[in-house]
């Protein structure tokens, strides 16, 4: 699969004249709108306890097959730089990034995991850090600056020994790929056992990420052997059950080369579509995902004052509840002590104090509690006085522990969440209504849209 890679005199005119793609000016954008650390979305969802993940500014597509199947000769093709070393040995023996920046640069695993914090959890699988590598470069071919390539291992049957869990590695990979290639070559490894598990096992989890390719189809020979070695890899794949379905396609493919014509059919530009059908997919996505976490603020910010307006009226209750019974409590020892005080005055020093019609008027309120008291014997006196103060100790108890107030929020924070509520509904929405009407200009006339 070798072939010439063209000179790239004007690869980086868009770099050069400051040029970004409508594409990837959206999704930096959105990013932007997530991670911003003042206002940004993150940290305004986790002041209402929501957890968000901010969106990839890239797509992320993994290529996978056996050794010598064309892998990282094509990402030479993509991004038209000598990046990867090709060769029929085992030339990509773990897990290479490339991915475009602004200068030349190779970083190494520990490098690696801090510029790709989403890929942290590959440290836990043993011996996969020492064989991690990232290689960026400047070119902006195609739609490289969107695109971060995972040039996987080449997988062999037999006792190829690996020095991590190869199949773990890229089972967990697809999970966070929004793209898996699968190449397959004519040369007779296109029917390994491993590359086969490995693609059954994705096709389960990720059947809509997959996308099989007949490298190096130059190499197969006339076209009845090209046709003969696809029936043999059809027919492979078909045995495997989930890899049994209808619309299957496997387009042929190969390195140009202008010093080595020839007359096979090249399907190589359905492998960009493919990458710019993902990447149109993502902005979609990114854009979607950017409204619901927006509706998903607003929903939590609108609860959190619904439950702060609602616990505020559980407080009030409560106090007044809480007052009543303090009252209650206190009211019963007073009258026990009022009770004591009055009947050890004298009616003339009341007289005196209270005047004649106070007199008779205390005297009329309290005959029925003076005459019931004075019908008990001393002791029931005494076990009535204890009861009473019992029951006031119990009432100031009750009142004291069973009607506590919850925790509101303070006037500042109910202004802020109300700022945050503003700026997701008219900012941040606006923003997004504004770039989804950016990214649909790409294909449609302003006449065909409706705004």
């Amino acid at each position: 699969m070798s072939g010439k890679i063209k000179s790239r005199s004007a690869a980086n005119a868009d770099l050069i004249t400051g040029g970004v793609s409508c594409d990837e000016r959206i999704l930096r954008d959105c990013h932007q709108l997530y991670t911003d650390p003042n206002s940004g979305l993150i940290s305004v969802a986790e002041s209402v306890s929501v957890k968000l993940l901010p969106p990839r500014k890239k797509i992320t597509v993994m290529l996978m097959g056996n050794h010598s199947a064309g892998k990282s000769s094509f990402i030479n093709w993509y991004v038209e730089e000598h990046i990867q070393r090709t060769g029929v040995a085992i030339e990509t023996q773990g897990f290479n990034f490339v991915t475009s920046g602004r200068k030349r640069e190779s970083l190494t695993g520990n490098a690696t995991l801090h510029l790709y914090p989403h890929f942290k959890p590959l440290q836990e699988f043993k011996g996969v850090s020492e064989y991690l590598s990232t290689e960026i470069c400047t070119s902006r071919q195609k739609r490289f600056s969107l695109v971060t390539f995972v040039d996987s291992p080449g997988l062999v049957d037999g006792d190829m020994k690996y020095p991590f869990d190869v199949d773990e590695v890229i089972m967990w990979l697809g999970d966070l790929c929004d793209l898996i290639l699968v190449f397959f070559d004519p040369m007779g490894q296109a029917l390994c056992k491993r590359t086969l598990n490995i693609v059954e096992n994705l096709n389960e989890k990720h059947g809509d990420r997959l996308r099989f390719y007949l490298s190096k189809a130059d190499e197969a020979g006339g076209e009845s052997d090209r046709q003969r070695v696809m029936m043999q890899i059809v027919q492979e794949l078909c045995k495997r059950p989930g890899l049994n379905k209808c619309g299957f396609d496997m387009p042929t493919i190969y390195i140009p080369n202008p010093n080595k014509p020839s007359r096979c059919v090249n399907q190589i530009e359905e492998v960009c579509r493919a990458i710019e059908k993902t990447i149109n997919q993502t902005v979609q996505n990114t854009l979607n995902s950017l409204e619901r976490d927006c509706e998903l603020i607003s929903e939590a910010i609108t609860d959190t004052l619904s439950n702060d307006r609602e616990t505020s009226v559980r407080n009030r209750r409560a106090r007044c509840k809480s007052c009543l019974l303090t009252l209650l409590g206190f009211t019963i020892p007073l009258a026990l002590m009022a009770l004591l005080v009055l009947g050890l005055l004298s009616k003339e020093l009341l007289e005196v104090a209270l005047g004649r019609d106070g007199t008779e008027t205390l005297s009329l309120y309290l005959a029925p509690a003076v005459k019931m008291f004075d019908s008990l014997s001393m002791e029931q006196q005494l076990y009535g006085c204890c009861g009473m103060v019992l029951l006031s100790f119990l009432l100031l108890i009750i009142s004291r522990f069973s009607f506590r107030t919850q925790p509101t929020l303070s006037g500042k924070q109910k202004r802020q969440l109300q700022e945050k509520l503003e700026y997701v509904q008219e900012v941040v929405k606006t923003k997004k209504k504004k770039l989804y009407e950016e990214y649909l200009r790409q294909s449609v006339s302003d006449q065909d849209m409706d705004l």
